[in-house]
């Protein structure tokens, strides 16, 4: 089974949860930037968490499929259909033989992740179907997809059959259910993201401690799979300070000598030495995932014991959600 690409959009990669442990040698991360999305995303299709899918940014592809196929999508809001018809999103979708799946701009939000039961067949480099475009490795040929490109299909596995068999007997695209990410976790404000103090907190001025927590900030065009650049109030440390490079994870904030924070994703650079101001919680990824510039965000500040509650609670409702799925099919 394959996938012909007859528009490629803005910019889609093929995406895993990345290829940690290789932080060492100078290789990002990467993978889709928020893993959760397409961790329910691969759920809803049939896969495990870690099969390859697209990663879809501000304006989406067209796509040809060869033969009846299970999808799922999540993410921002797109305007994505098969056919001429809307494509669900949030729950299994079936594809028949010859149908075109489409995704125009995304009104709100950035970034929607569509898997395809059995997942995209890529091969693995250093143990990820990830895209690192920046290598020119991983994903298909470690660049985005163009027009003209065949992505080829693993095979989709019991469950990913069962459900495409039952919507095709009851004449449906999609099932009556869904699954929406957000509702697995308790979620922040509206605008707003939860952020803990980082390991140079106290480098810096009270009234940035104060103001970071208090004030609003706008994304700038500097926002990408890297990172996200933001412009408010200027951050300033109590001295100058040199420090010594170190590893950075995403999420962490980072405030060049400038003042103006910048956000850490999955693309982020291997060692920073920056001073880290914070670190968002891990739960809040997607919504930095959403971010487009002009975009506006606030901190809210949370405890490490608080970030990894509202971890531990999503991962066992997402647990719930798949012994609930299995027991379905039977």
């Amino acid at each position: 089974m394959s996938i012909s690409v007859l528009k490629p959009g803005l910019l889609t990669t093929v995406q895993d949860l990345g290829r940690p442990g290789y932080q060492r040698y100078g290789v990002v991360v990467g993978g889709a930037v928020d893993a959760f999305a397409a961790r329910v995303a691969n759920l809803l299709a049939g896969n495990g968490d870690n099969a390859a899918l697209l990663e879809i940014a501000l304006q989406g592809p067209a796509l040809r499929f060869k033969a009846d196929t299970l999808v799922a999508w999540s993410g921002g809001d797109f305007d994505a259909k098969l056919g001429t018809e809307p494509l669900p999103k949030d729950r299994p979708v079936r594809v028949p033989a010859g149908a075109v799946v489409s995704f125009g701009l995304a009104p709100h939000g950035a970034r929607a992740w569509l898997a395809v039961a059995g997942g995209i067949d890529v091969p693995l480099v250093l143990g990820s179907r990830s895209t690192y475009r920046r290598a020119g490795f991983g994903g298909h040929q470690g660049r985005p997809l163009r027009a003209g490109d065949v992505l080829t299909l693993g095979a989709g596995g019991d469950w990913a059959n069962t459900i495409l068999a039952s919507l095709l007997a009851a004449g449906r695209a999609a099932t009556t259910w869904s699954v929406r990410p957000p509702t697995l976790g308790a979620q922040p404000k509206e605008g707003f993201v939860r952020a803990m103090r980082g390991p140079e907190w106290e480098l810096f001025t009270p009234e940035a401690q104060r103001r970071f927590f208090a004030e609003e900030f706008r994304v700038t065009k500097d926002a990408d799979r890297m990172g996200v650049r933001l412009e408010g109030p200027a951050l300033a440390l109590t001295a100058p300070r040199e420090l010594i490079s170190s590893a950075v994870n995403a999420g962490v904030v980072q405030v060049p000598p400038g003042g103006a924070p910048i956000v850490l994703l999955c693309s982020r650079q291997t060692v920073g030495g920056y001073p880290r101001l914070a670190a968002v919680a891990a739960v809040d990824f997607g919504r930095l995932a959403q971010l487009r510039p002009g975009d506006r965000v606030r901190f809210e500040e949370i405890s490490l014991a608080g970030a990894h509650e509202l971890y531990i609670a999503r991962e066992r409702n997402l647990n719930r959600v798949r012994t609930g799925l299995t027991r379905l099919v039977g």
